[in-house]
């Protein structure tokens, strides 16, 4: 029942106030009016609102979830506004500043070995930061590997010192980023297959043409070149100096996943089923197929 409200005071004010409840009847609403009391900045409310207690929020420059995050401090566009494509990762914090670029002799190994290596690594363009979390190894005298038919303009890359990109166009489509491995004339490499976003994903989203923010967005190879802006002139680019594409370093998976390579079809059978393709176990950043990707016998 609504009352109406007593006769003001000298100096005091009513105001009726309608708020919406819950009924009943046919319409889901109906409208019941309350009245409050003014004196000057005193209010008395003839009405109690029961609320919960808002949760405290202490302001914080990453985003957080159940694992640990990484914060990039890389060119915040406002100090008002959260910085945007900061995505947590399960590693400490860092800061910009700690990132640091991987020597030539990190990458002067077998690639079977360079690859697990690489994953958790940072791979950097611009304000765009990528954590490596899926490869696959090539290796000498493999009859999936391009260096397989020997030294040719496309190829050249292959071959030269470890640390290098190779970057080839598959189908005439995609543009697929490749770490060459090994010492040179050796002709190996470590293909990256997915990434996890660290830092500009505004600008990733851009250069996908792909509003998201779920792993599709960079689970695949030809998605990397995409998100960092590369095509096949960046092929023979040195990783490890300062400028364009970098390969930083960064913490080491706790678990790596272990499985046979992908669409490699037309090579040998042994080579077909050998297990060079790696992950980070627990990632959701992996491409398909996934369930061919196992925790190797020894740690099962």
């Amino acid at each position: 029942m609504n009352k109406s409200p007593p006769k003001p005071q000298k100096g005091q004010q009513f105001t009726v106030v309608q708020i919406k409840t819950l009924s009943s009847e046919s319409s889901p609403y109906s409208v019941s009016s309350f009245w409050l009391q003014t004196n000057q900045m005193k209010r008395t409310y003839r009405f109690k609102r029961v609320t919960k207690p808002k949760k405290s929020i202490q302001p914080d420059d990453s985003i957080h979830t159940s694992e640990k995050s990484i914060t990039i401090g890389a060119r915040p566009k406002s100090q008002s506004q959260p910085q945007p494509g900061i995505l947590s990762i399960s590693n400490p914090t860092l800061s910009f500043n700690e990132l640091k670029i991987l020597p030539p002799d990190f990458f002067q190994i077998d690639a079977l070995d360079l690859a697990p290596r690489l994953l958790g690594k940072l791979l950097r363009r611009d304000d765009v930061i990528l954590r490596i979390t899926e490869v696959e190894a090539y290796r000498p005298n493999d009859s999936a590997c391009h260096g397989r038919f020997g030294r040719t303009p496309r190829t050249a890359p292959v071959f030269g010192p470890g640390g290098h990109a190779y970057v080839y166009l598959c189908y005439g489509l995609h543009t697929m980023l490749n770490v060459v491995a090994d010492k040179e004339e050796v002709g190996a490499a470590v293909l990256v297959r997915s990434c996890e976003p660290v830092c500009g994903l505004e600008t990733i989203q851009q250069r996908r043409g792909q509003i998201t923010e779920k792993p599709v967005l960079l689970t695949g190879p030809g998605k990397v070149c995409q998100a960092l802006g590369i095509s096949t002139e960046w092929s023979n680019h040195r990783l490890y100096t300062p400028g364009g594409l970098e390969l930083l370093d960064g913490p080491e998976p706790e678990k790596i996943l272990v499985g046979p390579r992908v669409g490699i079809q037309y090579a040998l059978p042994d080579d077909v089923n050998a297990p060079w393709r790696f992950a980070i176990a627990g990632s959701p950043w992996i491409s398909a197929p996934k369930k061919t990707l196992t925790l190797p016998s020894s740690e099962i």
